[in-house]
């Protein structure tokens, strides 16, 4: 399958089974996660995998977008190792982390969808609860999970994922 056939296909899945997603598979994904771009290649991603019954009842008391996933990559980035940009007058202050944490986050789902494993993108929930009740460093921060696991006997895209603006309102000249 090419890959824009795959982006097409692809969907946010809410209906997991408990199937394990295999090890090697999930190393695979891991590494397209940390073989990404990041700003000036600093690579502040970092991954916590969420999957024993202990880490799995912790998450339904920080979102209640948790879908019964048997795996959970909770994709951070490391304040320390971010590029950062003082001089931008739009953007004070701003730096690389959440860009960065989020291409490695789109390339793991692709990665994961490219090998069968449906998942499903999160940031339904409060970044300091997750960092506190999962016991990251200050420095760590949190910017989204992604769910990784295989589909149940449910398992369908929603009405709406189909329905796209045209590309006359994405691309602009100037």
């Amino acid at each position: 399958m090419d890959f824009l056939e795959l982006a097409k296909n692809r969907y946010s899945e809410r209906y997991f089974s408990s199937r394990p997603v295999e090890q090697e598979k999930l190393d695979r994904i891991l590494e397209a996660g940390r073989i990404v771009p990041t700003a000036c290649n600093y690579q502040p991603q970092k991954f916590y995998l969420i999957r024993s019954r202990e880490g799995l009842e912790k998450l339904r008391s920080v979102t209640p977008f948790h879908y019964n996933v048997p795996l959970m990559v909770l994709v951070c980035y490391d304040m320390r190792e971010v590029w950062t940009n003082p001089s931008d007058r739009y953007y004070r202050n701003y730096n690389s982390g959440e860009q960065d944490a989020s291409i490695a986050a789109t390339t793991m789902m692709y990665e994961a969808e490219e090998m069968g494993i449906h998942t499903i993108w999160i940031r339904g929930f409060d970044s300091r609860t997750v960092a506190e009740t999962y016991g990251l460093p200050e420095y760590m921060i949190p910017v989204m999970m992604l769910g990784l696991g295989y589909p149940n006997e449910r398992a369908k895209a929603n009405g709406w994922h189909y329905r796209r603006k045209p590309i006359e309102e994405f691309v602009y000249e100037l």
